[in-house]
């Protein structure tokens, strides 16, 4: 494929932490966060959920900690769970003193409502002691009474100098192992806000639009505001925040950043709108094949066109396409080649085979160049 550089983005430098084993910032991919809304105390429960997520490819999964008995809890979530943990902190200092112990990869304070400098400055000793990181969570509902009296109102200069009244207060106790959001529920507020902490410091940035709402209206008000940056070059870690369930936070997440070319994973289906035209049902072949096709992590294309008016053309850009043709027949397209036809009873299972096989395929080719690259060494 020829070099497109009107469908690059460049990223902004910033500086490599790590999340447990997961690389934040610098030359990493941008990782995919959601939040349990289990109670954590209710260990068995958040542990399910995250495994939920985990199959859908969640890199980070954020637990809150608002007692003593859910820090307790951690400890058994943190052993279940194949992805670092981060503990969500809220008032109570010492929830974090408790959760690093308790094996969580990052701690997620809130400079608005943790406390005094004094108390932060023993996080931070926690957070050494136990090899974790800090995410300053900046958000415009819980901005300091100081900052509210100053700008009248949350905005982006007011965002802004609390992350780096916050930033300060670590960088001041030596500590450099932090990613920083500063989230609003406005898109307006948030991106703004985000752009100009993007000029100021080098640390990693989480990406977020707080409250969104529900999976459709939080979906486009993220994809709008999580995606303006990063079509921007700014972010290294993002949440969707939905009023749903987490999986969906976690696909919500992957297809913004497969649309900006940033990082794929799973099947990206190219699909049309449907009309009067189509030779099939494809608003029901659709849905069924997302349902059927969530297992599959490794990246290729897929289009399912109703006819043949932009089918074929459609086809030939991506691994396998349908279009659909006449008399309860449908042509397939095999890497942009036509191939052979299919009947409509027997498309559904056709297509699902044989995009499994050319998963499969896929990563045996991978392993290949993967064992020669060992054998070249």
């Amino acid at each position: 494929m020829s070099i497109r550089p009107w469908r690059h983005i460049e990223r902004r430098k910033s500086r490599k932490i790590m999340v447990g084993n997961v690389a934040v910032g610098g030359d990493a991919p941008i990782s995919v966060q959601t939040m349990t809304n289990t109670p954590t105390t209710d260990a068995q429960a958040t542990i399910a959920q995250i495994k939920r997520c985990e199959a859908v490819g969640v890199d980070l999964v954020r637990v809150s900690c608002p007692d003593k008995e859910s820090t307790a809890a951690l400890k058994d979530i943190v052993r279940a769970a194949e992805v670092p943990i981060i503990a969500d902190i809220h008032f109570h200092y010492k929830r974090a003193l408790e959760a690093a112990d308790a094996g969580a990869a990052c701690l997620r304070i809130n400079p608005g409502n943790i406390g005094s400098s004094e108390r932060v400055a023993e996080v931070v000793r926690a957070a050494k002691a136990n090899g974790c990181a800090i995410r300053i969570g900046v958000n415009a509902g819980s901005l300091e009474k100081e900052l509210l009296e100053k700008y009248g109102e949350p905005c982006p200069d007011a965002l802004v100098e609390s992350a780096l009244n916050h930033i300060k207060l670590l960088q001041d106790q030596d500590f450099h192992e932090f990613k920083v959001a500063v989230k609003a529920s406005d898109v307006f507020l948030a991106v703004a806000s985000y752009k100009a902490l993007a000029k100021a410091v080098d640390c990693p940035l989480h990406l977020g639009i707080t409250e969104a709402g529900g999976l459709i209206g939080g979906t486009v008000k993220s994809a709008l505001g999580i995606g303006n940056l990063l079509w921007d070059g700014i972010g290294d870690t993002l949440r969707v925040s939905l009023s749903a369930d987490p999986e969906q936070e976690v696909r919500v997440g992957y297809d913004i950043l497969k649309t900006l070319d940033l990082r794929t994973r799973g099947v990206r289906v190219v699909s049309c709108p449907s009309c009067a035209r189509q030779g099939f049902d494809v608003v029901k072949t659709v849905k069924a094949l997302e349902d059927r096709l969530a297992h599959i992590s490794t990246p290729l294309s897929l289009s399912i066109l109703g006819c043949v008016v932009n089918g074929p053309g459609e086809a030939r850009e991506t691994d396998i396409g349908v279009t659909g043709g006449g008399h309860g027949k449908h042509m397939v397209f095999l890497s942009g080649v036509t191939d052979h036809t299919v009947e409509d009873a027997k498309m559904l299972d056709h297509i699902v085979s044989l995009v499994e096989a050319k998963a499969a395929e896929i990563e045996a080719e991978k392993a290949k160049e993967k064992a020669a690259a060992v054998a070249a060494e």
